[in-house]
């Protein structure tokens, strides 16, 4: 019998499982994919909470620590999830495994490469550094930002986030003819006076607003470097923001290149959640 986990990264909440020695081929179906993450009938966490933004498959990879499947609680796949890809990695360590390095795991995912460091347990509770993929693609676009993070976003900056109205002005971005036929994640982001980004997100796959989205997060604090004194920056210096999704803080950090962002780590929480 497969057994099934839940895990939760900054509220962002997905079941995991262990694929690497049993068929779970069944998961991989879009309608087996609904019917755990389904809010009302799905999978029940030992807390009582149902169903999950997503699943995530942890199955071998012989040139990797790890390889993630991540799907979207419709079923869709072929993305990154930055909140999934810290949990994963605290899935994996709770699993026993060790990084072949002794310190990083190297993992493979949808996007390409990616590492994952955990830099403090406490309990069920973990802090992970992940490695997200360098960043090339990035424009203007509508009233904001299109940049792809391993996942499409669009990112518009408003005086208040807390007075947006997420689920219709989300849900119109993502569906905008600009970003078809894939569509786009859409993100809105207020810039505190301490200079912490607040964040909210309106994910497509979910078609709601999450609690947190990683790879909408890193786009969110690039798009911040792109909005703000860019030349106060030198190329090549590394540029650090601080993150208020819903209910927790994340950081994330990148270099500037000429046409790209580079070394793009974020870090916060991955809970288990029992």
């Amino acid at each position: 019998m497969i057994e099934l986990h839940k895990y939760s990264g900054a509220g962002n909440d997905f079941v995991v499982l262990d694929g690497r020695k049993e068929d779970v081929s069944e998961f991989r179906t879009p309608e087996h994919i609904a019917a755990l993450c389904d809010r009302r009938t799905g999978f029940a966490a030992a807390d009582g909470r149902i169903g999950a933004d997503g699943l995530m498959i942890l199955t071998g990879d012989p040139d990797y620590d790890f390889r993630m499947e991540y799907y979207n609680s419709d079923g869709s796949g072929g993305m990154m999830c930055g909140n999934g890809g810290r949990c994963i990695v605290a899935f994996a360590d709770a699993l026993g495994l060790k990084p072949a390095d002794g310190r990083v795991f190297r993992f493979a995912a949808a996007d390409g490469e990616h590492t994952g460091e955990i830099l403090a347990r406490e309990g069920d509770l973990k802090t992970v550094r992940l490695r997200m993929i360098d960043v090339h693609e990035f424009r203007p676009a509508l009233d904001g930002w299109f940049l792809d993070t391993g996942t499409r976003h669009f990112v518009r900056f408003v005086p208040d986030v807390e007075a947006i109205d997420v689920e219709t002005e989300g849900r119109q971005a993502r569906w905008d003819p600009l970003f078809a036929p894939i569509g786009a994640n859409a993100n809105f982001v207020s810039v505190d006076p301490d200079g912490t980004l607040r964040v909210r997100t309106f994910e497509k796959g979910v078609e709601a607003e999450t609690l947190a989205c990683g790879t909408g997060i890193t786009a969110s604090a690039i798009a911040a470097y792109l909005e703000g004194p860019a030349a106060a920056v030198s190329p090549g210096v590394s540029v650090h923001f601080g993150i208020q999704a819903r209910i927790a803080r994340l950081a994330v950090d990148f270099r500037p290149g000429q046409n790209c962002f580079t070394d793009v780590y974020l870090t916060g929480p991955a809970d288990e959640i029992r």
